[in-house]
């Protein structure tokens, strides 16, 4: 059980920190792409000229605010879940059914990170130019020059998947602790009601 807790400690801190700062930056990036469908209506509707970045710049923030907050809510228990079969068991194969859920979680989202590593990042579409998007203040990066290239937008999700590797191997850790009857001793990870108000 100490190995357990070893390996438990580090993986709730960097977790913790991580995911603290992902939803700072998924908050900024959901108030960019607010203020940017705003100001697309605005130039359409009133000045009847809209801007052709806004539409890219805000789907760029959506995926971003995506990526970083899933984790998070995760974590928290923010996602809806069917739960009927677990209630209806006892508690220990109830935490059984939880583990093996986990187990296969774990196997979807590492198909998921291949697939998008593979599929989106390293291939001609993540190596191609924004159509629109460009750097502020006429800055160059890369073969794009002035514009995005497509992997900045494509890693969000990415990125997204190995915070939820991440989660995903912690909330195991804590369900084996638990099933060995060790819970009383795991701190809650709950505290945030805001996010975990779906569980």
């Amino acid at each position: 059980m100490a190995v357990l807790f070893g390996l438990l400690w580090p993986l709730e801190r960097i977790n913790s920190i991580v995911l603290a700062i992902g939803k700072v930056v998924a908050v900024a990036a959901l108030a960019i792409m607010v203020c940017l469908i705003l100001g697309q209506v605005f130039f359409r509707y009133i000045l009847n000229d809209a801007p052709n970045w806004t539409e890219e710049a805000a789907r760029f923030g959506m995926l971003w605010m995506t990526g970083l907050m899933a984790p998070l809510a995760y974590r928290m228990g923010g996602f809806v879940g069917i739960d009927m079969l677990e209630r209806a068991l006892p508690r220990v194969l109830a935490g059984i059914l939880s583990l093996v859920l986990m187990v296969l979680t774990m196997w979807v989202l590492m198909v998921a990170w291949e697939r998008g590593l593979n599929n989106h990042i390293d291939t001609l579409s993540g190596k191609g130019c924004s159509a629109s998007l460009r750097w502020p203040f006429g800055i160059e990066v890369g073969k794009c020059g002035e514009k995005f290239q497509n992997r900045f937008q494509y890693a969000s999700l990415w990125v997204g998947v190995n915070l939820l590797i991440l989660v995903n191997l912690e909330l195991m850790i804590r369900q084996i602790i638990t099933l060995a009857g060790q819970g009383d001793r795991l701190s809650r990870l709950t505290a945030d009601e805001d996010i975990a108000g779906a569980s």
